[in-house]
């Protein structure tokens, strides 16, 4: 399975299907909408510049991506790879990609907010460095919020 990395932004058609894809993804995990309209605002992808897709025979499989939190920081977004391509570390390799073109920016740190609901990602961003951290705003004052960061 041949893999090839195409880095775009966040007006990019693709990425923006694979946000409708998460967005109904993550408001399922969580019992609907309702559930996480507090964390909606908080995922403009007009204010993402860095996005990487994953392509397998031209088709778009997996996505990620970074925005700038601080001149320092930059805090990871929409890590996502469909469920038929799981379990082949395109994830990992996505999280690499993201880090080393932040590295490469001068950037120090990653920052990330997840739910305790998606273990298998809290167990990749673990392996990657990863630690949990105290809820970073705005996510501090958000029930459900899991925040983790790593140094660059």
């Amino acid at each position: 399975m041949k893999i090839d990395f195409v880095w775009t932004d966040g007006a990019d058609n693709a990425f923006a299907e694979f946000y409708k894809v998460t967005e109904n993804y993550y408001s399922r995990l969580v019992g609907g909408i309702q559930n996480r309209k507090e964390f909606v605002p908080y995922n403009n992808l007009s204010e993402i510049r860095d996005v990487l897709i994953a392509y397998q025979a031209g088709a778009p499989v997996a996505c990620g991506s970074y925005k700038e939190y601080d001149k320092e920081t930059i805090e990871i977004k929409r890590v996502w790879v469909n469920e038929d391509c799981r379990g082949k570390h395109i994830a990992k390799s996505i999280m690499e990609r993201l880090e080393e073109r932040a590295i490469s920016r001068g950037y120090k740190r990653a920052v990330l907010q997840t739910r305790e609901q998606m273990t298998d990602a809290i167990g990749l961003y673990t392996k990657l460095g990863y630690r949990r951290i105290a809820n970073y705003p705005p996510y501090d004052c958000l029930n459900g919020a899991v925040c983790l960061a790593k140094e660059l």
